[in-house]
């Protein structure tokens, strides 16, 4: 074991008209700590997780943490950025301060507020996160990058249609149990798999229903060392985590294969002294449904190009024998880019804890949670157990 996560808050994911940034850190920074039962003062370190990219004018944000409480002031505070995957980073960075033994007590907070800017804006901050170099030129932002690759999949591996739409429709059925989540509506699979003006066409054969939700939102969370953390009111340990780092263009590797997750799962497995098989569920980076659906052949749930069978017999289903985002995932709870990756330890956590309400897996000890960035360029791999 190596760090806990102590305390957490949360914010419900959508449309925040009329809040700044600064209310949605601070408002997530009060929550985790008074969750933790922890002092501002007695926080050592402060990692930010904001992409921004210029979604909203104010930069230069992680001070805005400070702001949460007076006491928080001279603690050392960095804003960190890795695209989508930009909160597991600000998690990950914390894990490091600890296992350095440079922090005791550490403050992750991820925030993003999407909503100021238009669609074409969005996309067109969402798209620097790709290679511009060779990739500017893709229409629909990143909806555009994950259509190329799924047109890709079905021409290698055959049109998966119907298992997309199932991905889609059992991450919108599973976000109706998250009170966080910014869509709580059971689409059903026939929505999801016919085209209509509901559901359009958005990139290759991506409809509207395989593509993820521009929010606005912030979640964070408290960590500590072990010791500092069986004196807690609660601990969630992580067991083990990686991140990996791969090829900004795609042009240089084979985005069929998603390698960088499958390297970041091995190497957090063989850490954490585990096997996927002795996990209960899986949080991963839904932002397109074709996502999803390469990761379960990255993380080596089915071989290669057998992706759909994992959920066409239902193997990521609550009642599966690996249930994967029982949150709803990205998909229906949303994605404020810099929050994503922190809300997914905070959802895993409560998992492992028996304390997830409707979205509860029964029995939930162990958890994994895997945060992308870009078109699997950023790999974050992270499981966790609670140890009180």
């Amino acid at each position: 074991m190596t760090a806990c996560i102590v305390g957490w808050h949360h914010l419900p994911f959508g449309k925040h008209e009329g809040r700044s940034v600064e209310s949605l850190i601070v408002e997530a920074a009060r929550g985790a700590l008074a969750d933790a039962g922890i002092e501002p003062a007695a926080v050592d370190e402060i990692w930010l997780g904001h992409f921004n990219g210029g979604f909203v004018e104010q930069d230069f944000t992680a001070s805005l943490v400070l702001q949460a409480d007076p006491a928080l002031r001279f603690a050392r505070a960095t804003r960190i950025e890795n695209a989508c995957a930009t909160g597991s980073a600000a998690v990950h960075a914390g894990l490091r301060s600890i296992l350095a033994k440079e922090a005791r007590i550490v403050l992750v907070v991820g925030v993003e507020k999407m909503t100021e800017l238009d669609g074409p804006g969005i996309a067109k901050t969402l798209l620097r996160a790709s290679y511009l170099e060779e990739e500017r030129g893709i229409e629909g932002g990143f909806a555009g990058v994950f259509g190329q690759i799924a047109q890709r999949y079905f021409q290698v591996h055959g049109d998966q249609s119907d298992a997309l739409a199932m991905i889609a429709a059992k991450n919108h059925a599973n976000g109706c149990a998250n009170p966080w989540a910014q869509m709580r509506k059971d689409l059903g699979f026939e929505f999801c798999r016919r085209v209509s003006d509901k559901n359009p066409i958005v990139a290759g054969p991506l409809k509207r229903t395989d593509c993820s939700l521009v929010s606005d939102g912030a979640a964070a969370l408290v960590l500590t060392d072990v010791e500092t953390a069986l004196s807690m009111k609660k601990a969630v340990a992580f067991r083990g985590f990686a991140q990996v780092s791969d090829f900004l263009p795609m042009s240089r590797r084979d985005i069929l294969l998603f390698e960088g997750c499958e390297q970041a799962w091995k190497k957090a497995l063989a850490r954490a002294r585990m096997s996927l098989e002795d996990l209960d569920l899986v949080e991963t980076h839904d932002c397109f449904t074709i996502a999803e659906l390469l990761e379960y052949e990255a993380m080596g749930l089915t071989p290669r190009g057998q992706g759909a069978k994992a959920i066409l017999e239902g193997w990521t289903t609550k009642e599966g024998k690996l249930p994967v985002n029982p949150s709803g995932g990205l998909k229906a709870k949303g994605h404020p880019i810099g929050a994503t990756g922190v809300s997914m330890h905070v959802l895993a956590a409560m998992q492992v804890r028996g304390e997830a309400g409707g979205m509860q897996i029964e029995g939930a000890e162990t958890a994994g949670i895997y945060n992308m960035g870009g078109a699997c360029v950023a790999s974050y791999v992270s499981i966790l157990e609670a140890i009180r």
